[in-house]
């Protein structure tokens, strides 16, 4: 029976909760239909307590476990809450109020071609304050699923092209799943709804023409 390790595709379908001092809440869900997908060891954002309580499970096998701040998304960080000009927003040289407000995430995209999403905190007449900390930083995480498919990776999983978020940008709607990606500068995006376990790093933003 072919179990996770280094170079295996492997695709999992599981269910992502927070777990406070009130119980636990459910915040995504990958089902066998549409399962996380990746080649293992070669993601280099994967969360190292994601990696060791998955590595060696054979294909079927079920899993449940918790992660705490410090082994899921770290805890929050006071540096990637950044003000950005407010112009950056511009569309067709209007600030686009539709898609940019408080307590919206608006989809960025990073130098290096990764789309990361950031909850607008504040706008005000020249800034817009966005905290690119991952939605879960902070936060208690419980994953619990079953490994749906393990085996050799083709060529062509094992030299991807660049992808965005780690995932199907469509698979992943929340960025709360268990990948991890630092970002230096990144162009603003309206067309991408996540991430995928990825904790994003700071930089400064440029809007796309």
């Amino acid at each position: 029976m072919e179990t996770i390790k280094f170079g295996k595709y492997v695709e999992l379908a599981y269910e992502i909760f927070v777990v406070d001092n009130d119980g636990e809440a459910s915040v995504f869900k990958f089902t066998p239909e549409r399962p996380d997908a990746f080649v293992f060891g070669l993601d280099q954002g994967m969360i190292d307590g994601f990696m060791k309580r998955i590595e060696n499970l054979e294909q079927g096998a079920a899993f449940d476990f918790t992660l705490a701040p410090e082994e899921a998304f770290g805890p929050k960080d006071p540096n990637m809450i950044m003000e950005i000009d407010k112009s950056i927003f511009n569309v067709n040289g209007e600030f686009d109020s539709e898609k940019v407000f408080e307590g919206a995430m608006v989809p960025m995209q990073t130098a290096d071609g990764y789309r990361v999403d950031g909850l607008v905190e504040k706008i005000t007449d020249d800034k817009v304050t966005i905290d690119f900390n991952h939605q879960l930083a902070g936060e208690t995480v419980r994953y619990a699923g079953t490994v749906v498919t393990v085996r050799d990776a083709t060529p062509e999983e094992l030299n991807p092209p660049k992808h965005h978020c780690g995932c199907s940008c469509d698979d992943c709607n929340h960025g709360d799943c268990g990948h991890d990606h630092d970002h230096g500068c990144c162009d603003h995006e309206h067309d991408c709804d996540g991430g995928h376990h990825h904790h994003h790093g700071e930089g400064c933003c440029h809007h796309h023409g």
